[in-house]
């Protein structure tokens, strides 16, 4: 499941329509499937051999969006009229996979990475449900564990921003049923209150150090207006060590909050002390000969080791800097951006 955010208002969710993101008409028709998509044995050994299907994301929401009018927003150049329904878009291409032949798996795997690695959890037990009983049948989170966390001005900024994308395009109406949601609209957005009751398989794929949420959830701009730390998240060489100690109080916090996912039978995990976003689709983070290891494992032999059950896959790094395996933030990104 494809990642790429969320919008929270109807300017920025018609902005969105008129991108790769909001519509099949700005959609590359042909794309690389690499990382966990890869048909190479030696990139891929586990999964090379698999049926593959990369579903694309426009709604803006996780693949949970469920409103059933449509609008034509103000304001927006040539606007078009706009939709937010992912929880339909989801539930037609399944409908769609299950006529092409996953009604008769004997295995399946759902992932995604961030935005659509939020959506794998969202969705993982309803998948499951789709699936023959006799399947074996596990979902993957790749960069989309976000915390719920203050930022460094001790506001909870990103919260508030989950509101708004909730109530814009009726999320709740698709939270999962064990999620109690009552006191606060944004707790079934965050997997932290979701894991709990998730009963299929699920393995965290997550850097300590994710990029994508130092830079919007930690550090964003609203929170930085001397903008100090400008140079630290872009690149932590540039960190002091006040601002390193910061970033070690919030991987403690995502530790924390991983235990009990460390604590469920056949459950994965795999966290890294870099400073990344999305690994799994990315032949040189996956499996290459330069990718990150923890305990001198890769992602791809450790959820390998997961989805088969050949031993316990539970790895989690040290503090920074203590992985070498670990690329620089900026050469990677550079990579990233080819």
């Amino acid at each position: 499941m494809e990642g790429g955010g969320w919008c929270s208002s109807d300017l920025s969710c018609a902005q969105r329509s008129q991108t790769s993101l909001g519509s099949s008409k700005h959609m590359a028709r042909q794309i690389l499937f690499s990382g966990i998509l890869s048909m190479s044995p030696s990139l891929n050994p586990d999964f090379y051999n698999w049926n593959q299907v990369k579903i694309r994301y426009c709604d803006g929401a996780s693949f949970s969006g469920d409103v059933d009018s449509d609008l034509v927003p103000s304001g927006v150049r040539n606007a078009q009229h706009i939709h937010y329904r992912g929880q339909k878009l989801w539930q037609a291409v399944i409908g769609d996979l299950l006529h092409r032949g996953l009604a008769d798996a004997d295995k399946a795997l759902l992932s995604g990475c961030s935005a659509g690695g939020l959506a794998a959890i969202l969705h993982c037990d309803k998948f499951q449900k789709f699936l023959p009983k006799k399947a074996t049948v596990k979902c993957l989170s790749d960069a989309g564990y976000f915390l719920d966390v203050q930022d460094i001005s001790g506001n909870y900024s990103f919260r508030s921003f989950y509101e708004k994308v909730i109530k814009l395009q009726n999320v709740q109406a698709n939270f999962p049923e064990s999620c109690d949601s009552k006191d606060d609209v944004t707790k079934c957005f965050f997997p932290e209150y979701l894991v709990k009751d998730i009963q299929t398989p699920l393995f965290i794929l997550n850097p300590a150090y994710d990029v994508w949420q130092l830079q919007n959830i930690w550090i964003p701009d609203s929170a930085d207006i001397s903008k100090a730390w400008n140079l630290c998240k872009n690149d932590p060489i540039h960190c002091s060590e006040g601002q390193i100690e910061i970033l070690q109080g919030y991987r403690k916090k995502l530790i924390e909050r991983l235990k009990i996912v460390q604590q469920k039978d056949l459950w994965g995990l795999f966290i890294n002390s870099c400073f990344l976003h999305c690994q799994s689709e990315v032949d040189t983070a996956w499996n290459g000969l330069h990718a990150p290891r923890v305990n001198n494992q890769t992602i791809a032999e450790t959820v390998g080791e997961w989805f088969f059950e050949r031993k316990i896959a539970q790895e989690v790094d040290c503090a920074y800097p203590c992985n070498p395996t670990c690329p620089p933030w900026n050469g990677w990104r550079r990579k990233m951006l080819k």
